[in-house]
């Protein structure tokens, strides 16, 4: 299988909380946004209310050399295992709204695990998380650089004969692997849907021999296959104690990248 051109993409792999403009409100991450002036008069509202034009959503930066391919946060986000999606997740703690307070904070309640996110090392294994081998741990030089995007056969989840069919050359650090659920659009679904492609246990390891890969970033919410999740994180996230320059996963949405596929 052909692999994509080289992708000069900043991977900004850490949970952050964005929007997009147009139709939406400007904080649509909100609950109750709307009812932040719900006991104002109208002209009082409007004297109140600044116009300036929206803020520009952008996915691309520096004339594309970046490229943010971490989805924004949203109550119907799929979460692990559940069907209602991630919920209220950010509030309006106190505002400025009709002068009540001097300045706006947020309150952000939501598992680390969601939406695009890294693994911290002591996620699977207990050793790791009692010494502290949290995400402060990690690489930020291995998180950020040029990755390979490449499209995984959409019949099946990623094997050892996958991985060895995708032919990836030897000093590439960071792949993307674009799969089914990108094409189902899985992330844009509130319910968790166990049929999500992933790695299996004999893909990972075939990765971890084979191959100078860093970052794997895949397009859902974990990278291990629903009926080998543990066993593909065991093998990806075992040397993270000791190794120089461990292997790293990721999840990242393939979503908002335009790249034309071989």
């Amino acid at each position: 299988m052909d692999l994509a051109s080289l992708l000069l993409s900043q991977l900004l792999l850490l949970p952050v909380v964005t929007v997009v403009s147009g139709e939406t409100a400007a904080h649509p991450g909100y609950a109750h946004a709307e009812e932040a002036c719900s006991g104002m008069l109208e002209a009082e509202a409007e004297k109140a209310t600044v116009l300036v034009p929206a803020p520009e959503r952008r996915e691309e930066f520096d004339g594309g050399r970046i490229v943010d391919i971490s989805h924004y946060y949203r109550e119907d986000m799929p979460e692990w295992e559940s069907s209602e999606g991630s919920g209220e997740f950010l509030q309006l703690a106190r505002s400025m709204r009709n002068g009540s307070d001097i300045a706006n904070f947020s309150e952000l309640r939501l598992t680390a695990h969601s939406g695009t996110h890294v693994d911290a090392p002591g996620h699977v294994f207990e050793h790791y998380y009692d010494t502290g081998f949290d995400v402060d741990t990690l690489d930020l030089a291995v998180l950020n650089g040029p990755a390979l995007l490449v499209d995984v056969p959409r019949d099946k989840n990623i094997t050892a004969d996958v991985m060895a069919s995708l032919n990836i050359p030897k000093g590439v650090r960071r792949v993307l692997f674009r799969t089914l659920n990108t094409d189902r659009k899985l992330m844009w679904k509130k319910e968790f849907d166990t049929s999500y492609v992933g790695f299996m246990k004999d893909g990972a390891q075939w990765l971890v021999d084979n191959t100078d890969i860093k970052l794997v970033g895949v397009d859902y919410l974990s990278v291990g296959a629903f009926d080998e999740c543990i066993p593909a994180h065991l093998v990806f996230l075992e040397k993270r104690g000791w190794c120089e320059d461990p292997i790293i996963w990721s999840w990242a949405s393939a979503d908002p990248i335009d790249t034309n596929m071989s």
